[in-house]
């Protein structure tokens, strides 16, 4: 029985965590997606020891449980591929080929994704030279791709010489971005149009790569923070909370109350900043520049609260491990009250526009749809699944931080399509002003941060007025904060979905692996088929709605 084959397996809390032998992965995997119902593949990825590893991240239908599994390679480094039961393992097995050199059997794709095709060796192998940079001089040819994709769908033939025939059909090629306003980022699609109707795309990231795990292997953990920032840059203290609260999980400690209540605040304040960001953009695309306005500025109010109370506008890096910087700044209700009624007022100005208005419905409605299969193919999560009807939500499924004692709705949609992710959006920054206001009449008083001093620096006067204050600041600042030899994964229900970290801990105050679980990445993976069948305006509007943020999807 496949059963048999998981090893070692053990559970805690709703994760349980079993080795294999990689020659039975497929039977392994089928047998949790058949039988347990593990049926989304969040991640996968690859420890550089000796031997390498694997890890499979896999998610339960209902979203509550999670199966960690790992196995150890030859020195192959060669493992059968997961594409014929996961959409979501096409990208995710190619970025694990091109940053660690794992050979998939069987992938239909085995080519780099966030490295271009010139790079020599794998940058997250410990082998690889932090310093050293290479230079991309040639582009991608998608064209190969492209028709590959083409003739699976049955729109071109190869002939017997290697070409390719599209018979009667009039084919032509586009690229939309990767320097375009609508690309939202540096992101390039290739397009097979038929007319106006997009037949077949592909798509190429990695425009903005810039090495974020292999940083983080050397710096201290409190020093990673502020590259968190520059993941999802639209929300950043989400950010900060993901991974400061992976590592106080792995540390064994919990925060105080206020310190939870202010980080669930600010977390929310982040999904209403993004979620505007989004619409607004959005809605350019479509052609409404008033609207734009209506939502940007209430977020330069929102902007201006976290400049007071963190001392930057837009990369906060305001948590630390253990609590954060300091305590909310007095006069900050009043302040957050004028930023809630701003929000409020743009986004009543916007939907009086939109909401009944046939331009916005018929851009919008039955466009890009997403429908439930695929959301969980392709282990999207956030609002765009929510949108989909598919009731994914870690605050809700798996709460945290005292999320299950606030009275908020999950906002679900019917379609899938366009509308629906936007209308959701709209409606989530209502209930995370519900969230918000609870909090206001709820945080307790009291610490900010834990009281351990081997985790959270100690007070000035101690570091200046004692030399053990001073020994304390300066081992905690050059050494870190030192986390026991082990590996964990933890997530929030970050702005656009299930942002996690994977961490492998050496015991010393520098981790040996982060991996991110982007969900932009995913999303992201998705892309190509949502737009197939529908014309260039709709792929510019469905790029929009599913809210792609590059610096989280290309780290």
């Amino acid at each position: 029985m496949a059963e048999a084959l998981l090893l070692h397996a053990h559970k805690i809390d709703h994760t349980t965590r079993a080795t294999f032998a990689p020659q039975h992965l497929i039977e392994v995997l089928t047998y949790l997606k058949k039988t347990l119902h593990f049926d989304q593949l969040l991640d996968v990825t690859a420890i550089d020891e000796k031997p390498m590893k694997m890890v499979y991240i896999l998610r339960s239908h209902d979203f509550i449980d999670s199966y960690i599994l790992t196995t150890s390679l030859d020195e192959t480094h060669t493992i059968d591929s997961a594409t014929s039961l996961f959409e979501s393992a096409h990208w995710l097995e190619r970025e694990t080929y091109d940053q660690y050199g794992v050979h998939f059997v069987g992938h239909p794709n085995l080519t780099r994704i966030l490295n271009h095709e010139g790079f020599v060796g794998h940058p997250l192998r410990k082998d690889y030279p932090i310093a050293q940079g290479q230079m991309c001089h040639e582009t991608l040819d998608l064209l190969p791709q492209l028709q590959a994709r083409l003739e699976s769908k049955g729109i071109l033939t190869r002939q017997s010489d290697g070409t390719y025939s599209s018979g009667s059909r009039d084919i032509m090629y586009l690229n939309l971005g990767p320097s375009h306003p609508a690309s939202h980022g540096t992101i390039r699609t290739f397009v097979a149009l038929e007319g106006e109707t997009i037949v077949g795309a592909v798509n190429e990231i990695g425009y903005l790569h810039r090495g974020f795990e292999k940083s983080c292997e050397n710096h201290t953990y409190n020093q990673i923070i502020p590259y968190t920032d520059r993941l999802n840059y639209c929300s950043s203290l989400a950010n900060n909370v993901a991974f400061a609260k992976t590592i106080e999980e792995m540390l064994g400690v919990t925060l105080p109350d206020r310190g939870i209540f202010i980080r669930v605040m600010l977390i929310e304040l982040s999904r209403i900043i993004d979620h505007l960001v989004c619409l607004g953009a959005n809605l350019v695309d479509l052609g409404a520049l008033t609207n734009y306005w209506y939502l940007f500025n209430p977020r330069e109010t929102a902007y201006d609260f976290l400049t007071k109370l963190t001392g930057a506008r837009l990369t906060n890096s305001y948590m630390r491990v253990g609590g954060m910087a300091h305590d909310l700044f007095v006069g900050w209700e009043e302040e957050m009250k004028r930023v809630l009624a701003d929000v409020e007022q743009g986004m009543g100005d916007t939907l009086k526009l939109i909401e009944h208005n046939r331009i916005f419905h018929d851009r919008t409605q039955n466009v890009g749809i997403l429908t439930p299969q695929r959301v969980r193919d392709f282990a999207i999560s956030g609002p765009n699944a929510r949108a989909s009807g598919v009731p994914y939500d870690m605050r809700k499924t798996a709460p945290y931080y005292y999320y299950e004692s606030f009275d908020f709705d999950t906002v679900l949609g019917s379609v899938g399509d366009v509308y629906d992710r936007m209308m959701v959006r709209f409606e989530e920054i209502r209930q995370s002003i519900r969230i918000i206001r609870q909090i206001m009449a709820r945080i307790p008083s009291g610490a900010v941060s834990i009281d351990d001093h081997r985790i959270v620096l100690p007070p000035k006067p101690s570091v200046y007025d004692s030399i053990e204050g001073t020994i304390n600041h300066f081992k905690l600042i050059i050494d870190g904060v030192r986390v026991s030899a082990q590996s964990h994964y933890s997530a929030i229900e970050a702005v656009n979905g299930e942002l996690g970290f994977f961490v492998v801990s050496n015991g010393s105050g520098t981790p040996a692996k982060v991996k991110v679980k982007a969900p932009s990445f995913t999303a992201m993976s998705a892309y190509a088929s949502m737009i197939e069948g529908g014309q260039i305006a709709d792929a510019i509007a469905t790029l929009g709605s599913i809210n792609i943020i590059a610096g989280e999807m290309d780290r």
